[in-house]
């Protein structure tokens, strides 16, 4: 049986070492560790391989903290170290930068980070009966597989959260539609703690009854959800407070629906949205772009600053509401917002919307390689890019750095996921 040296760890925070020119991923293992691997995985360039016996321990190797760790595929690295894990993302993000897109920051920025437990306020739980467990499981997947793992408990909800897990296995199993509600979507609040139950079938007047008395039981409100998240309705109680997050520094108040998206960490958003606006340094009277704006996240504390901005987002409903947010933080004379598909951009649409001083990115998963390839000679002067997948990141600085005549002035992890092997980023481009 084979034995290796860990290296390093990759973007699915997998261990990796090399045998004979060929890299093994070992899962489970840490950088600087001596490990006994079997693969169960084996391709002409890579094999994927698990921990037979670990010949030599990293000093920054933990006790898990959670007792569904290793079964839950919620999390990947509660045995690592916190300090640990943000280096572990940083290498990330730099072997990406420099291997997928041939540039290198000017400057490192230290990493965004903040408590390790407890920070997830959104969250998509599955729901399944299963008899062989006697009832309802309620929770995430178990790793690679479609499977629900059997959660009692969950250290990176919040407590309360956590607390309702057993409490929403009872409730689910006591009602007539529990081979039909597979999804339970949380969404916490400043002032309330949202349930969105992904129903298939109707409820009954016993079903709404048993919901009722939960909701009030446990200081919750429920939604439904019949189709597509555009569906979910609020159902208990009907009157009460709103879904809204804050960001203090800004006084900025963003309401929201529990079915559209936002940080899953509210208090890495608060530092995150402080980075950005003073790397991108908006001055009154300027015109800046906020590109994917959704919710108006980044759009309104911009607006803040006297600058004037245009927030764009491909979802009409995520304009609605960021506009509505506008108006009920007094910023709809300096913030406005248009659909437009940002993946489909080009140097005429992009030059449609007019000249910009600096610009803001936040794309989804897939980066913003169009956009970006639109800019022109008349472009802005300043972009923060802030990403949630350091390839794409790297593939679209190769364009800004490659075509656009750009300078990667800086760049650093934010852990909006602790105890994942999530990476997400901010970078820092500039040209005269």
């Amino acid at each position: 049986m084979p034995t290796g040296t860990i290296e390093s760890l990759d973007h699915e925070g997998r261990g990796i070492t090399r045998l004979d020119g060929k890299t093994i991923f070992v899962e489970g293992a840490l950088p600087g560790e001596r490990v006994e691997y079997v693969s169960f995985r084996k391709k002409p360039s890579f094999e994927v391989a698990r921990i037979v016996r670990l010949v030599k321990a990293s000093s920054d190797r933990i006790e898990p903290r959670c007792p569904h760790f290793g079964v839950c595929g919620g999390c990947s690295m509660q045995h690592l170290d916190s300090a640990a894990q943000l280096a572990a993302k940083q290498r990330v993000l730099e072997t990406n930068l420099w291997h997928l897109g041939r540039v290198k920051a000017e400057l490192l920025y230290p990493p965004i980070h903040g408590m390790p437990w407890g920070y997830r306020q959104r969250a998509r739980l599955s729901a399944r009966l299963v008899v062989k467990k006697g009832g309802v499981l309620i929770g995430f997947h178990e790793r690679k597989s479609s499977f629900v793992a059997d959660m009692r408990q969950c250290e990176v909800l919040p407590p309360h959260v956590s607390a309702l897990l057993l409490p929403l296995r009872e409730l689910v199993f006591a009602l007539s539609i529990k081979h039909a509600m597979p999804q339970i979507e949380v969404a916490v609040g400043e002032s309330m703690t949202a349930l969105v139950l992904r129903i298939l079938a109707p409820l009954t007047t016993a079903d709404e009854v048993l919901l009722r008395a939960f909701a009030d039981r446990h200081k919750v409100v429920f939604y439904l959800q019949p189709k597509g998240p555009a569906s979910a309705y609020r159902f208990y109680p009907l009157e009460g407070p709103q879904l809204s997050y804050c960001l203090p520094d800004f006084d900025i108040e963003h309401c929201f629906s529990p079915t559209e998206f936002t940080q899953v960490n509210h208090g890495i958003n608060r530092v995150l949205v402080r980075r950005a606006l003073a790397l991108l340094d908006p001055q009154p009277g300027e015109r800046i772009a906020d590109m994917f704006c959704g919710l108006g996240n980044f759009s309104l504390p911009l607006g803040r600053s006297g600058a004037y901005v245009l927030g764009v987002e491909g979802s009409a409903d995520l304009v609605r509401r960021a506009a509505e947010n506008a108006v009920a933080n007094g910023l709809e004379r300096q913030v406005e917002y248009a659909v437009a598909d940002l993946f489909s951009a080009t140097p005429e649409t992009l030059g449609a919307l007019g000249h910009f001083d600096r610009m803001l990115i936040d794309p989804p998963r897939e980066g913003a390689a169009a956009l970006v390839s639109a800019i022109g000679e008349n472009g802005p002067g300043q972009i923060v890019y802030v990403s949630c997948n350091p390839a794409t990141l790297a593939r679209d600085a190769t364009i800004l750095v490659g075509r656009q005549g750009y300078r990667l002035r800086g760049a650093g992890v934010i852990n909006m996921f602790p105890n994942t092997s999530h990476v997400e980023s901010i970078a820092l481009f500039t040209r005269s």
